[in-house]
């Protein structure tokens, strides 16, 4: 017997597999490309919050599974045997204007209570600071401890491999059965919208680039748009662009030249370091700009659980967690912001 049949070995997908396997529940995952076929399977791995104010639902649900990963990725590791490359050492962003110290300072104030004192904001100057960070022209940067960092192929297979131990199937093809979730991201994106007299949502392609250089202990950098992600397996990732319009999804071109001529220019590290590997996907992102949950578009006995789009992989551990209340307990603490209603 099956509970639950989850169409999508992504990231939300393989979340969700393995909080319900976890739970007692039979699962498999069906994917005919296999496990972080698509922008799962990307190399940045930023996980970072919004800021600190003008506070929402999803600000709150970002700061929930932000706050739940470490224990949900050491759960993960400890099954799998494996490492998702999980650590939380904080954010690093300069301040490029004087009137932005104030405004970054009243901030850090409001994190005091909406991070409710499990993580920081603060601003630094350059006495705190050693040469891992991006020119700041006021001499100032910001620092926060919530944001997190993971490698996202390596927490891919991770999960993967947890959820083999607690019985859970992975096949290309298959029948569905028990309740059935749809996380296929961009291909359920636009399969819903191609049935909606507007779009549901759309992808837009990144592209990133990794460096052969170990600064695996220090936080990540984010500045000019760039998020720099030091990773544990020695390697600093780079990304990313977006394009909502792209002839293919996974080639790189002088886009990301740019973005590596810019990291180089910031960071004299890099400057050196080859250049290990070129990545492009195309990740979900829905008309609400919010991840998607709920009954499926298409087919109400079906849920949707999607839109990931650049906070998927910060997102996963709560998103998983409350579709699994859905499924195992009848109970939906589905954000309002968060229901396919809202992108419609």
């Amino acid at each position: 017997m099956v509970d639950v049949t989850i169409r999508g070995a992504g990231i939300l997908g393989l979340a969700l597999a393995w909080v319900l396997v976890s739970r007692g529940a039979k699962v498999q995952v069906i994917d005919p490309n296999g496990v972080a076929h698509g922008a799962s399977g990307g190399i940045v791995g930023a996980l970072a919050p919004h800021v600190p104010e003008n506070w929402n639902s999803k600000k709150e649900f970002q700061r929930d599974s932000l706050l739940m990963a470490e224990t949900f990725w050491s759960d993960v590791d400890g099954a799998s045997g494996r490492s998702s490359g999980y650590a939380r050492l904080g954010r690093v962003q300069p301040i490029l204007e004087d009137r932005g110290i104030a405004l970054a300072k009243l901030r850090g104030e409001n994190a005091q209570e909406l991070w409710q004192g499990r993580a920081t904001w603060r601003v630094l100057t350059a006495s705190d600071m050693d040469d891992w960070m991006t020119p700041s022209p006021t001499g100032h940067w910001i620092f926060d401890t919530l944001t997190g960092r993971i490698n996202p192929l390596a927490a891919c297979q991770s999960l993967a491999a947890a959820i083999r131990t607690k019985g859970g199937t992975f096949d290309a093809v298959g029948q569905d059965r028990g309740h059935v979730v749809w996380a296929t991201g961009v291909h359920d994106l636009d399969r819903i919208s191609a049935q909606r007299p507007r779009m549901f949502g759309n992808g837009v392609k990144g592209q990133a680039a990794l460096f052969a250089l170990d600064r695996r202990d220090f936080p990540q950098l984010f500045a000019d748009a760039l998020h720099i992600i030091p990773h544990e397996n020695g390697t600093v990732a780079v990304g990313s662009t977006s394009e909502r319009d792209y002839d293919d999804a996974t080639s790189t071109d002088a886009q990301l030249d740019d973005i590596v001529a810019r990291a180089r220019q910031f960071l004299p590290q890099l400057q050196d370091a080859p250049i290990l590997q070129k990545w492009a996907g195309v990740r979900p992102r829905s008309r609400s700009r919010a991840p998607v949950m709920g009954p499926h578009p298409l087919d109400p006995a079906a849920y949707i659980l999607n839109g990931g789009f650049k906070i998927g992989l910060g997102m996963a551990p709560k998103m998983a967690h409350v579709m699994a209340d859905i499924l195992l307990e009848g109970h939906d603490a589905i954000p309002d912001d968060f229901r396919p209603e809202a992108s419609y």
